[in-house]
Order: structure tokens, then sequence, then C-alpha cells
């Protein structure tokens, strides 16, 4: 596995959009120079092993999810802690492409320290935000335990980002940040 000339690491609150925005950005760039990361698949892989829980049901957008959601994240905050690097390293293994992002999992100030220790002046951090009346419209509800959790908060203060997207729902202002970020990789590539 070759290093990455670039890793986007996404954060943002639930329902800001950043799966949409990683999906946004691999289109543009195209699926040869730019591969997915998720974080939350060996995290729900290894929760559902260790819990006894069907895998397949913790991937989608289901109430099954949402009602393991809060052990999962204290699960997962007690995993990052023991070992940082625990699920970063199983989401890299096997990934290709010049362009990485990660929409998820680098919530937390661990996950985004972990991938600059291993990939250095590659890893750009990428801050996509959403009013709360956007995600509200989303499907958003605020979830004690949850929004509040080190995995979802973990980014909200003292960190600069080298990008910040807004992604309100206007489709030519978002094209137009994401385009901007898009030419910026280009160049680097």
């Amino acid at each position: 596995m070759a290093a990455p000339r670039t890793v986007l690491l996404l954060s943002g609150k639930r329902k800001s959009g950043k799966d949409f925005v990683a999906e946004e950005l691999r289109s543009r760039l195209g699926p040869d120079v730019c591969t997915i990361l998720r974080l939350s698949g060996p995290l729900k892989e290894q929760y559902a092993k260790e819990h006894g829980l069907d895998f397949e049901r913790l991937l989608d957008a289901s109430a099954y999810k949402e009602s393991f959601r809060q052990d999962m994240i204290r699960w997962g905050e007690e995993k990052r802690r023991a070992d940082p690097g625990f699920f970063c390293r199983a989401a890299v293994e096997g990934a290709g492409c010049r362009v990485w992002v990660s929409s998820e999992g680098t919530q937390g100030y661990v996950g985004a320290e972990w991938f600059r220790a291993a990939y250095g002046d590659a890893v750009q951090t990428v801050r996509v935000v959403a009013s709360e009346e956007t995600r509200k419209r989303r499907n958003w509800v605020f979830v004690t335990g949850v929004d509040d959790a080190e995995s979802e908060c973990g980014l909200d203060q003292g960190v600069a980002f080298d990008w910040v997207i807004t992604n309100d729902g206007d489709e030519v202002a978002l094209g137009e940040q994401l385009e901007m970020l898009v030419q910026s990789l280009h160049r680097s590539l």
C-alpha cells in the first residue's frame, strides 16, 4: 500500500452532511484518485462481535443501530483511550488511491492526532458545518450522551481547520466550496 498524497479528515456535527460531502469529493476527484475511509465500519464490526449483535444492521440508519448508539460511543471512546490507533489502523488497511477522505471517526482529537502522526503534512482537516435548523430538517434531534460526547464534540473548540465547508442546502454555494478544495487537491497531486 502506497502512502496517500492527501488525507482529508472531515469533522462536523451529526446531520451536517459529512458523508454527503465525502461522496461529492470522491465523485469530483474520481474513484481512481479518491477513496473514502470508513472508521465506523471497524468500530461497529468489533462492537458487534464483542456484544453478539448483527453487524450488518449496525451499518444502516435503523432504529436497531440507534438503540446501541450511546453504548457504542462509550465503548469506542474506551477503545480509543486504550489504543488511539485501533480503528484508524483497521480503516486504512488495504486503502489505495492518492487521496483518502475520512468522513467519520475523526470527530475526536485522538483520531485526528493519530492521522497526523502517521501521515504528517499529507493531512488536511475539513470542518463541515450546517445550522441547527438545517440539521433538524435532516431529522437531527439532540440526544444526551451522543451529541455531547467526546466523539461528537472533541473538535468543536481550539482547532484551526484547513477548510470549512458550509452545507446548509445551497447546492451552488456547496459546489463552489467543493470546487475550490478539489482544485487545491489537483495542484498537490
